[in-house]
C-alpha cells in the first residue's frame, strides 16, 4: 500500500489535503489553518456515501492526506439522531466507512475526526479517580443512538490500517460566539450539571492533528488535552475572564434526564499516547485560559 509504517515520515510530495465538513466547525477550522501554514487544500463536494463522488473528489484533488471532519451531530443537538436514525447511520456508519475504504485502495491516510463519548465513568474508571479509559478500551456507553453509531464505526475503523481516528470530545474553541463551543452552549442553558469531563481546545489541538498527517500516524487517539475540567470550573472561569456579573444553576443528572431524549456521556480519557508523542500539550485547566479566556479577557481578571 501507498502509506507507510505508523509515525513514518511523509515522503518528499508537497503536502495537498482533502477536507470533507466544509460547513462544518471543525472543517472550516482546518481550512483556515491550512492557509495559515500555506499547506495546498482542497474541500470535497462528494456525498461520504457516495462512492464514486469521493473517488472524483480523490482524482481531481490528488490529495497526499484526506481529513474528514464531515458527520452528523444533529440539531441543535444529539437528541436529533434519535429520531433521525438511517440518517445518522448514512453519514456517520455508511459514510465514514466508504471514505476510508476508498482511501485505502489509494493509499492514502484518513484523519478522522470522532468521538470520545463512547464511555461514562464505571467501577473501574471513577468519577474523581484520574484513571481515565484508555484507546484499547472497549466503548461502555451507548445511552444515545449518535454514541453507539460512533462506537460501531470505531470498531470497524481499527481494521483500515489507513485511518487515523481521533476521539474529540466536548471541543472547545476561542471563538465563543459559536453556537457549537462546548462554553457557548453552557453559558446559554437555563441550567448545567456539574460534572469533571476530558474535553478538547480546538485552538491546540487541530494544529497537531495536521501534524499527525505529516507524521503518518493511524490508529486510534484519545484526542483531548489532559486532565478534567468541571462545567462549573468553566463558568467560573468565564465569571473571572468575561463576563463578572455571570450567574448560573446548576441540576443533577436525574433533573438533567427529565429535560433531554438521550443521556449524555461523562467520562475522562487517558492521554498518555498523545502526550508521548506530543509532550508541548497542555493540561485542561492551562489551555483553557491560554487558548481561550485570556485572547477574550473582558475583565481585570487574573
Amino acid at each position: 500500500m501507498g502509506f507507510p509504517a505508523n509515525g513514518g515520515s511523509a515522503s518528499d510530495r508537497p503536502l495537498k489535503f482533502l477536507i470533507y465538513g466544509r460547513t462544518g466547525w471543525i472543517g472550516g477550522l482546518l481550512g483556515r489553518l491550512c492557509e495559515s501554514q500555506s499547506i495546498d487544500y482542497a474541500y470535497g463536494s462528494g456525498r461520504l456515501q457516495d462512492r464514486a463522488s469521493l473517488e472524483a473528489d480523490i482524482a481531481a484533488a490528488q490529495p497526499t492526506h484526506v481529513f474528514n471532519a464531515a458527520g452528523v451531530t444533529g440539531r441543535p443537538n444529539v437528541d436529533w439522531c434519535e429520531s433521525h436514525k438511517v440518517e445518522t447511520i448514512r453519514t456517520n456508519v455508511v459514510g465514514t466507512l466508504t471514505l476510508a475504504d476508498v482511501c485505502r485502495e489509494r493509499g492514502l491516510i484518513v484523519i478522522n475526526y470522532a468521538t470520545g463519548c463512547i464511555f461514562e465513568y464505571d467501577a473501574g474508571h471513577p468519577l474523581g479517580s484520574g484513571v481515565g479509559f484508555k484507546e484499547e478500551d472497549t466503548p461502555n456507553f451507548v445511552g444515545s443512538f449518535y454514541s453507539k453509531t460512533k462506537a460501531m464505526v470505531e470498531e470497524l475503523l481499527k481494521n483500515y490500517e489507513n485511518v487515523c481516528t481521533l476521539r474529540v470530545r466536548m471541543p472547545i474553541s476561542s471563538d465563543l460566539s459559536n453556537p457549537r463551543n462546548f462554553i457557548t452552549k453552557i453559558t446559554r442553558y437555563e441550567k448545567v450539571v456539574n460534572i469533571p469531563n476530558s474535553m478538547t481546545i480546538l485552538d491546540e489541538l487541530l494544529p497537531i492533528s495536521i501534524e499527525m498527517a505529516k507524521r503518518n500516524l493511524t490508529g486510534i487517539w484519545n484526542f483531548t488535552n489532559p486532565g478534567v475540567v468541571s462545567h462549573n470550573e468553566i463558568l467560573e472561569m468565564y465569571r473571572e475572564y468575561i463576563d463578572p456579573n455571570f450567574t448560573w444553576k446548576n441540576f443533577t443528572l436525574e433533573e438533567q434526564a427529565k429535560v433531554i431524549v438521550a443521556p449524555r456521556s461523562n467520562n475522562e480519557l487517558d492521554t498518555t499516547k498523545l502526550n508521548g508523542e506530543f509532550p508541548e500539550l497542555l493540561p485542561i485547566k492551562e489551555s483553557l485560559i491560554r487558548y481561550v479566556f485570556k485572547p477574550n479577557q473582558k475583565t481585570g481578571g487574573a
